[in-house]
């Protein structure tokens, strides 16, 4: 099974997937790096306590914001903390971060904002903590129902230079049965890091990804089989079982 989640992030499904006797083949297509300026995001949590919400798309940004706002700062009491999805919302907890917002199905912007909490917010101030580039819909969205909004873009995200040999010589023994994405920035990097020998199998092989729209951006390329999954590594792990149990 082949993963592609950045090298910081993928322990804990290469461990999941040992767990169910698969075969991990760690081939990171994204790797987290600092943004090339972060003075506007010190700016930013500086007057952190101006803020009634803080919102992290997902755990790097979790990991990244935590440790760059507790390097200039403590955080302050009264800042309401929120997450996008459940794998985003351990990830503060496991930081410390007891009391956190989070929808209990779904892990996207659509979901964070069919909450209840999020229906009203007139005049309340919200720091999206995210990476360069990210969805525009969550902030938004936020922006249109009354709220000021600014983004603390703690990171940023890059394709490897890496060489794509030890995944094609893993497919021409026919050891690679899935291959697993949970981004479309992931997929199309990994398309392009195979290459044109590489896209044959990657086509052929069964894709699991945790969203729709990750899915519709597999289908686009031509990939046969594509099962959209449960959100985090539980997840993928649980539909590769699954779907190994009826094929084989």
């Amino acid at each position: 099974m082949v993963v592609t989640r950045p090298r910081e992030q993928a322990g804990r499904l290469c461990e999941l997937i040992e767990a169910a006797s698969g075969h991990p083949i760690l081939f990171p297509t994204l790797e987290i790096l600092d943004p090339p300026d972060l003075q506007p995001l010190h700016a930013l949590i500086d007057r952190l306590e101006g803020f009634d919400v803080a919102i992290f798309v997902s755990p790097t940004a979790v990991q990244r914001g935590l440790a760059l706002v507790r390097a200039r700062r403590s955080l302050p009491s009264r800042l309401r903390f929120a997450a996008i999805g459940q794998g985003s919302a351990r990830e503060l907890r496991r930081h410390g971060v007891d009391d956190v917002l989070a929808p209990e199905r779904g892990a996207d912007s659509e979901a964070l904002l069919a909450l209840a909490e999020f229906a009203d917010v007139r005049n309340r101030a919200v720091a999206i903590f995210r990476g360069l580039g990210g969805r525009e819909l969550l902030g938004d969205t936020l922006r249109a129902r009354g709220a000021l909004v600014e983004y603390a873009q703690c990171y940023r995200r890059v394709r490897p230079r890496a060489d794509a040999e030890v995944l094609m010589q893993a497919w021409r023994r026919g050891e690679v049965h899935a291959v697993t994405a949970t981004s479309r920035e992931a997929l199309a990097n990994l398309v392009e890091m195979v290459g044109a020998p590489g896209r044959r199998w990657l086509l052929e092989t069964p894709l699991f990804v945790p969203h729709e729209r990750i899915a519709e951006a597999a289908r686009s390329l031509g990939v046969a089989e594509v099962v959209v999954t449960q959100p985090g590594d539980e997840g993928l792990v649980a539909a590769m079982i699954g779907h190994f149990s009826r094929t084989s």
